[in-house]
């Protein structure tokens, strides 16, 4: 991934409040999703913002920082777009930039609620301004002030005489919603958050469970600190971001968060013997007898026992989605379907229509059934039996951030195409079901070697940057087919940055994202084929297999990437097939700010166990 050099960044320190902080979402229908993206993604690049932006069918959701210039342009070129002519921002300063990375995401959600029959863009609450809810609370007027937050959240603040809703995440909402008392459906509830997006699909649901007037503080507790300052008020506001919190003057604060467990910590909870920085905190410290340590033997029997048999080996339902967008607000099914997938024939979806394959959270849907932009469909693919992978998944290391694994293959790291249930981050939830573990980085279906799992959200990010800013240091091996005439070489072509001839990736000179391996040649086999070292420096999509196909030596066993610059038809390798000869060897990373970095080796599999050093 391409980096800047530090003296074209925006300063990270420096004059106070050089840094704009902008937060910002609008319920939507928005179309063009990828074109969107990538138009975003490039403005934010030219301008150094970092941060996030969400992006879904049902609209957008952003909190970024940059300079005053760059968060103008952004926010200028979003209000010209008649679909975002209405979206509103907060801003607050910082003397530093609070976000590590930019990321721009496509999400079903821009608020994961999980509710049918939620739709912010065609309806929300009454929204009461912080100026008027101060003016009721200076009148001491009879209102109940509901706190949507999750707990970690409410700790650090919230409005006084302010009623939790007791939750540890949104998706909660609803079910605390119904044991709130009878008596305030007939009363007048007040919902704030922190800039208000999640009340957006709130009050709507409360509305639903009978509560008669209810209100959402427009803007949230960031509008209502900007508007309004701290009256009312009796602590801090939990951030987003690395400031964490902010106080009623949107100054960040002393207030810090758990490497391990991502709890908010406020100065005495920093002052607690419980808290070891980087390690643990007052709410997630346990003795160290409180629960026996699995051994890497004990682990891999775990994976073992749930892969057999394998879970996508028993027929089962396997539900796909299918998002309306904005350009197919007010067609028909049968319309939509035909235009969202052309290349399928008509008569084919009138059949699964007719066989109630098409459905929404009521039921099957006909043919002529309007749908709406944002609306959420399922087709339904009854007795989906899964090809087979290969489930021996080797642990490397189990450290308390971290664990590193060597995949085998055939085994897609994620659910995509054929597999969802036979893929490692299925495997491994269901093997180890009180762990959160999320992949840093991703190795093709058909490729072995080293890939890292994080354990905690933290973790995730440190890691996951490393490997989108170059900063890792990866050694693949690869045994290709024909005799190099260099004894090393780099390729810097670059690779299209979208899928192209046939759904692949390949060297694309004129519009393709700048990539860059170096390849070293190990040892020449008699039979004509050769070991290779790669270092690929930038994470591009097949890199590795796409160079060394330019090159003239493609990966032995590659079923996309064949001599005489051929292409395959097809992804993923069936386990009796030979192995496709790419393997993540070696890994350096930084697991834990400030702290050295670890290498890790696997072992070479039997195709590359000659012609190399013993590993140290």
């Amino acid at each position: 991934m391409t980096s800047f050099s530090p003296d074209t960044v925006l300063p990270q320190l420096g004059t106070a409040g050089t840094v704009v902080n902008v937060a910002a979402y609008l319920f939507t229908p928005l179309d063009r999703l990828t074109e969107r993206r990538e138009e975003l993604r490039s403005l934010c690049k030219a301008e150094h913002l970092k941060g996030t932006i969400l992006l879904s069918p049902e609209g957008i959701n952003l909190f970024l920082a940059g300079s005053r210039t760059g968060i103008d342009r952004l926010i200028g070129q979003l209000q010209s777009d008649p679909l975002m002519a209405n979206l509103e921002t907060k801003e607050s300063l910082s003397d530093y930039q609070p976000f590590r990375r930019l990321l721009v995401k496509l999400k079903k959600e821009i608020i994961a609620f999980g509710v049918d029959g939620v739709t912010p863009g065609a309806y929300t609450s009454k929204k009461i301004p912080a100026n008027e809810l101060k003016q009721w609370l200076d009148e001491g007027r009879p209102v109940t002030l509901l706190d949507t937050r999750n707990d970690y959240e409410v700790r650090l603040g919230t409005f006084q005489n302010a009623l939790p809703i007791g939750i540890e995440h949104f998706r909660d909402f609803p079910a605390a919603v119904r044991k709130l008392p009878a008596e305030l459906k007939q009363q007048p509830v007040v919902m704030f958050c922190t800039g208000g997006i999640r009340c957006e699909k709130a009050g709507p649901f409360m509305e639903q469970e009978g509560f008669q007037e209810v209100y959402q503080l427009d803007g949230g507790i960031l509008k209502y600190f900007e508007t309004c300052g701290g009256e009312h008020y009796d602590g801090d506001c939990f951030v987003f971001d690395q400031r964490v919190a902010v106080n009623p003057a949107l100054v960040e604060t002393a207030t810090t968060q758990c490497f391990a467990c991502q709890h908010p910590l406020t100065l005495e909870d920093q002052q607690s013997d419980r808290y070891v920085c980087g390690a643990s905190c007052p709410h997630c410290w346990q003795p160290s007898d409180h629960k026996p340590i699995m051994s890497l033997a004990d682990r891999e029997a775990a994976i073992t026992a749930i892969s057999t048999p394998l879970p996508g080996a028993a027929p089962y339902t396997n539900e796909r989605p299918l998002n309306v967008p904005a350009g197919y607000d007010r067609s028909t099914l049968i319309d939509f379907l035909c235009g969202l997938h052309p290349h399928i024939p008509r008569e084919d979806w009138l059949d699964v229509i007719g066989r109630r394959l098409i459905c929404d959270h009521q039921g099957p849907l006909a043919a002529e059934t309007i749908v709406r932009s944002g609306q959420r469909l399922h087709r339904l693919e009854p007795n989906t039996v899964e090809p087979a992978v290969n489930p021996a998944i080797r642990i490397i290391a189990w450290d308390s951030e971290y664990v590193v694994f060597s995949k085998p293959a055939p085994l897609p790291m994620h659910p995509c195409g054929r597999f969802h249930r036979n893929s490692m981050t299925n495997l491994l939830s269901l093997a180890f079901p009180g762990e959160r573990l999320s992949p840093a980085h991703r190795l093709d279906s058909n490729t072995t070697g080293i890939v890292v799992f994080a354990r905690s959200r933290r973790g995730a990010k440190l890691i996951q940057r490393q490997f989108e800013q170059g900063s890792t240091e990866k050694t693949y091996l690869c045994r290709v087919a024909g005799h190099p005439c260099w004894d090393e070489t780099v390729s810097r072509q670059p690779i299209s940055a979208q899928p192209a001839d046939q759904g692949f990736r390949v060297v694309d000179e004129q519009a393709g994202d700048p990539a860059e391996t170096a390849f070293r040649v190990v040892q020449r086999f008699a039979n004509g084929e050769s070991l290779i070292e790669a270092t690929p420096r930038t994470g591009r999509t097949n890199q590795i297999r796409v160079h060394l196909w330019d090159l003239g030596y493609p990966l032995v066993g590659d079923p996309v990437y064949f001599p005489g610059k051929q292409l395959g038809t097809r992804q993923t390798l069936a386990l009796a097939d030979p192995p496709m000869c790419l393997h993540a060897w070696r890994l350096t990373f930084q697991p834990v700010a400030d702290q050295p970095q670890v290498t890790y080796e696997a072992d070479r599999p039997p195709w590359a166990a000659h012609g190399l050093p013993e590993l140290a």
